[in-house]
C-alpha cells in the first residue's frame, strides 16, 4: 500500500474508506459488465445484430481494461477486492447486463448496453465529483475511464435512433484514455 496516497486524500477531507468502497463497486462492475457483455456479444447475429458486434465488443474490452485499471489504485489508497468472485458480483456498481427475454430483439439489447453505460457514465461521475482538486491521481483516472464510458454510451444511443452523438468507433485502438493506467 502507499501510504502517502492515503495518507494525502484523508488530508483534503476525503472519506478514503467510502472512496475505496465506490472504487471497488465499479471495478466489481467493469469486471462483471465484461463479462456479460461477452454474452450479449454473442447473441449479436443476423444482419441488425453483426453491425453492433464490433462495437460492443470495444465496449467489452475497454471495461476489462477500466478493471485492470482500478485495481492498483484501490490497493494503493489500501483497499482490496472481495476474497469471494460471487461477493464482488453482487456488490457491483450497476446492475447486471443480462441477455433480454429474446436473445434475438437487437434492440433489447442495445437497451442493456446502452442503461449499462449510463450507470457507468453516473458513478465515474461521482467519483470525478468526490475526488476534483483533492485526490488528483483517482480523479485522473475516474475522468479517463468517463471519457471512454460516455463514448461507449453515444455508440449504442445513436443505434437506437436517440440522435447523433459525434463520436466514432476507434478502429484499432483501445482505452485511448485509460491506457496511461495500463502501463
Amino acid at each position: 500500500m502507499a501510504k502517502v496516497a492515503r495518507e494525502m486524500a484523508e488530508k483534503t477531507g476525503i472519506d478514503v474508506d467510502e472512496l475505496l468502497k465506490l472504487l471497488v463497486k465499479n471495478a466489481a462492475a467493469e469486471l462483471t459488465t465484461y463479462y456479460y457483455y461477452t454474452i450479449l456479444r454473442a447473441n449479436l447475429i443476423g444482419l441488425e445484430g453483426e453491425g453492433i458486434k464490433e462495437i460492443a465488443e470495444a465496449a467489452r474490452i475497454e471495461d476489462r481494461n477500466h478493471f485492470e485499471a482500478l485495481v492498483p489504485r484501490i490497493y494503493e489508497l489500501g483497499g482490496k477486492l472481495p476474497d469471494d468472485m460471487k461477493v464482488f458480483h453482487d456488490i457491483s456498481a450497476c446492475p447486471p447486463a443480462s441477455l433480454p427475454k429474446n436473445p434475438s430483439d437487437v434492440k433489447a439489447i442495445l437497451r442493456v448496453l446502452v442503461d449499462a453505460e449510463r450507470c457507468a457514465v453516473r458513478g465515474y461521475t461521482h467519483i470525478c465529483n468526490l475526488t476534483a482538486g483533492k485526490d488528483h491521481r483517482t480523479y485522473d483516472l475516474a475522468l479517463a475511464i468517463l471519457n471512454e464510458e460516455i463514448e461507449h454510451e453515444s455508440w449504442f444511443s445513436e443505434f437506437l435512433g436517440e440522435g447523433p452523438s459525434g463520436h466514432f468507433l476507434r478502429r484499432g485502438e483501445t482505452s485511448p484514455f485509460v491506457r496511461k493506467f495500463l502501463q
